[in-house]
């Protein structure tokens, strides 16, 4: 699995490459799909930049055992993301790795 991967399921489940970040919240991780695509014209990366940043996500999420969790959200996920509203995705983080986030 790789960033190319997750880029061309986002695209194929909303027709956009759209940006996801991981965002530490309180006591939880969450997988957010952004608003802002790859397609647009204002978006700030370039495509190798954002394929980077889809491998270091896909990095992480692998490295934490939550790669198919994302991926059986965004199959089976009836929402879109809009502007202003990302869809987040808490994630199931094993307790030695969530004890390094939250301390």
């Amino acid at each position: 699995m790789d960033g190319r991967k997750l880029q061309l399921i986002l695209r194929d489940k909303w027709g956009y490459s759209y940006d996801v970040q991981l965002r530490p919240v309180k006591s939880k991780m969450y997988f957010q799909v952004m608003w802002k695509y790859l397609e647009q014209s204002s978006f700030p990366l370039s495509e190798q930049a954002y394929l980077e940043h889809l491998n270091a996500v896909v990095g992480y999420l692998i490295s934490w055992g939550v790669w198919e969790q994302v991926i059986n959200y965004l199959e089976s996920s009836k929402e879109t993301p809009r502007i202003g509203k990302a869809i987040s995705i808490p994630l199931d983080l094993p307790k030695d790795i969530a004890s390094e986030w939250f301390v």
